[in-house]
């Protein structure tokens, strides 16, 4: 893409994966001279607020967007890319290297390596921001399965130098024509990959295949057959990717679950706060969408969540906080001859004693059910799943066979007669010919008598 081009383009940089139009917030994070001061803004108000930055100042921008006007992961609304922070100026092979040349050997590398090729690539003053633009945005309920892309990219481009503190959705990376303080050097948009003379848009399982070890049907697959099979899991040693990924998804099912908890018992009372803090939080750690240097900022976040005017005591959490360090370090605990997470991970028996959960409550949340519920789930699951088959196999519904039955259309009405004696001159129908069709009165009897006339006639 042409130079002119380039610097046209990144002035609308930020608006291919942000929709000005959609409701959410983004973040400004922007480093004054009394320290960094960061503000949140409805996404319609994105173009007035970018226009008006001051384009001295280091400026960062989120790359996702959020329900809130707080740039926290538990906050999250939707993300439309995927991105890599590199850190290229710390490499060597990467030294005294002009951007485009370094964009050049990024593109080259993922060629080689079967990864796809980044939308955009943005010179951030000392390295580059590689971004994979997506089709749609992913929602706030797939995050565990954007993390797990996210993570696999970043260590797939480790060689680059990207940064692995630098993958989680709440991330905010250099604004698009703004200074880079310590190189005095312009953000700028170095490369696009275009496709219809705009940047290429990557469908989200297709990265998803590419990326993951495991691919998505894949994953189904080993699902399906291990609910058949009833498989056991053998203790100890590692786990595979499916398990792995699928505790990271029950982990953020249930969070989201306990905040629909809250919503539905229209607050938390004073007393319950903390134990819903804590397993909220224990849940947003299990799920890989946050870490043990983020947690306190995500407490923040989810206390303000159950009541703005409560503050809790951050040594409540210190317990939790260093079971997160030893989940991060890949430790486990032994206990009864089994290897467990550092985190707490409770059956739903336990969640649901614990917080008192309601029948009624549990028809509303996805996984704090109890066996009951999960059986009448299932059952409803079976009984669609064989009307769909029943719908392929080319069996009509029921409203479609009522409408075609004869108890519906009534022919013996049409033909002047009672329904028994419909039946006993064989079904006719009222098209038939009635030259060629016996007299629906006398069922062929005035015919017969006209023929045995005629006969006498001639003799």
């Amino acid at each position: 893409m042409a130079q002119a081009q380039l610097s046209l383009f990144g002035q609308n940089e930020a608006e291919t994966y942000h929709d000005t139009s959609a409701r959410g917030f983004f973040s400004l994070l922007v480093q004054w001279p009394t320290g960094k001061r960061q503000s949140s803004f409805p996404l319609e108000q994105m173009p007035t607020v970018l226009n008006a930055v001051d384009h001295r100042l280091d400026t960062w921008l989120s790359q996702a967007e959020f329900m809130r006007p707080n740039r926290r992961v538990v906050n999250l609304l939707r993300i439309g890319l995927l991105f890599a922070d590199l850190d290229t100026y710390k490499m060597p092979w990467a030294q005294g290297r002009k951007p485009e040349e370094l964009a050049a050997a990024i593109t080259y590398f993922c060629q080689s390596e079967g990864i796809p090729q980044p939308s955009i690539m943005v010179y951030s003053g000392r390295g580059i921001q590689a971004k994979w633009l997506l089709e749609r945005p992913v929602p706030r309920q797939a995050l565990p399965r954007w993390n797990a892309c996210q993570t696999h990219l970043i260590n797939k481009l480790a060689e680059l130098g990207a940064d692995p503190g630098a993958k989680d959705a709440s991330r905010v990376l250099r604004l698009v024509n703004t200074v880079n303080s310590k190189s005095g050097a312009v953000c700028r948009v170095v490369h696009v990959l275009e496709e219809g003379g705009l940047p290429i848009r990557y469908n989200f399982e297709y990265l998803a295949e590419m990326l993951l070890p495991v691919a998505r049907w894949d994953i189904e697959k080993q699902k399906a057959e291990r609910q058949q099979a009833r498989l056991t899991v053998v203790n100890g040693g590692k786990v595979g990717n499916l398990r792995t990924f699928s505790g990271r998804q029950l982990a953020w099912d249930r969070l989201e679950d306990l905040r629909k908890l809250g919503q539905l018992r229209g607050g938390i009372n004073e007393g319950e706060r903390m134990r819903h803090l804590f397993w909220r939080l224990n849940f947003l750690l299990l799920s890989g969408a946050t870490n043990s240097a983020q947690m306190y900022h995500e407490a923040a976040a989810l206390s303000s969540e159950l009541d703005t005017r409560w503050s809790y005591r951050s040594k409540e959490l210190m317990t939790l906080y260093s079971k997160a360090k030893s989940y991060e370090a890949g430790e486990r605990v032994e206990f009864g001859g089994k290897s467990f997470a550092p985190l707490y991970t409770p059956k739903n028996d336990t969640l649901i004693n614990l917080f008192q959960i309601s029948q009624q409550e549990q028809e509303q949340l996805k996984t704090i059910i109890s066996t009951d519920e999960a059986q009448k789930r299932r059952r409803e699951r079976d009984r669609l799943r064989d009307e769909e088959r029943r719908r392929a196999a080319g069996q009509l519904e029921r409203e479609a066979y009522e409408a075609n039955s004869l108890s519906r259309q009534k022919p013996w009405e049409a033909m002047g007669m009672s329904r028994a004696k419909w039946y006993r001159l064989g079904k006719p129908s009222p098209q038939q010919n009635s030259e060629t069709s016996p007299s629906p009165i006398t069922n062929g009897e005035a015919s017969a008598v006209a023929l045995q006339a005629a006969r006498c006639k001639a003799v």
